[in-house]
């Protein structure tokens, strides 16, 4: 294993000062970045889906709380699975406390294939309390490339067999009135880095509602102060 070199606390500190240049001009790229994914446009959804979830059956509208957006994790979980993607796992187990999305108007919801009765006692174990919800018996995860056809089965032969290929995403879905939009979506590498509540809110339409992001109007959106003046400890927040 090789290790970084050894050298004195001023030669440490020159490293890191060239280093922080670097960082410096990371940071003002994904702002960028995260300015013309806010440009986006985008799609509006008009076939209904029914999930089922903790409290039964529910539709995608249903999904957002009645707040303004929703940020939906597809799990890998298919349904003749026994459980859910160790990946996938640690991914959802790295994410916080849901009350700071909320506060910004976003919501945040798991959806798999696998039907809910195998979704339930997985979740259990895990010990997780975020929403997860089956999308067994609708097109949801076919319809948002998280299932794609292939060769489920690995045997090469481009025929599919029926089978779905399974693959990690999040897609983000903004709420006017009645209407529902889809904004984005990412796969596989594209949620590398994610899993706080900045970078999720860093993918959606409304961003994280702050007066510097571009473009500008829609940090005064949900009618509140811009979004770091909301932040609260988390069982401070009026839902």
């Amino acid at each position: 294993m090789t290790l970084p070199r050894i050298v004195s606390r001023e030669e440490w500190r020159a490293a890191r000062e060239e280093l922080l240049v670097g960082e410096k001009a990371a940071t003002r790229a994904r702002d960028a970045l995260n300015a013309d994914r806010r440009r986006l446009p985008m799609v509006e959804i008009d076939k209904e889906y029914v999930f089922e979830g903790g409290d039964g059956k529910a539709t995608l509208p249903d999904l957002f709380e009645g707040r303004h957006q929703l940020v939906v994790y597809h799990f890998m979980f298919a349904p003749e699975w026994d459980a859910g993607c160790r990946s996938c796992s640690a991914f959802v187990d790295q994410i916080g406390h849901l009350a700071h999305l909320r506060a910004r108007g976003t919501e945040f919801a798991v959806v798999s294939r696998a039907p809910y009765t195998k979704l339930l006692p997985f979740k259990a174990r895990m010990g997780w309390t975020l929403p997860w919800y089956s999308s067994y018996c609708n097109d949801f995860n076919h319809d948002f490339q998280a299932s794609l056809p292939g060769d489920g089965d690995g045997d090469g032969d481009g025929d599919g067999d029926g089978e779905f290929f399974e693959r990690p995403g999040v897609s983000c879905f903004l709420r006017d009135r009645e209407r529902i939009f889809h904004t984005y979506s990412t796969y596989e590498r594209g949620l590398d880095g994610l899993g706080s509540t900045t970078s999720f809110l860093d993918l959606t339409a409304l961003g994280r509602q702050e007066e510097w992001e571009e473009p500008k109007g829609r940090a005064s959106t949900l009618g509140a102060p811009a979004g770091s003046e909301r932040i609260r400890y988390h069982d401070e927040y009026e839902d």
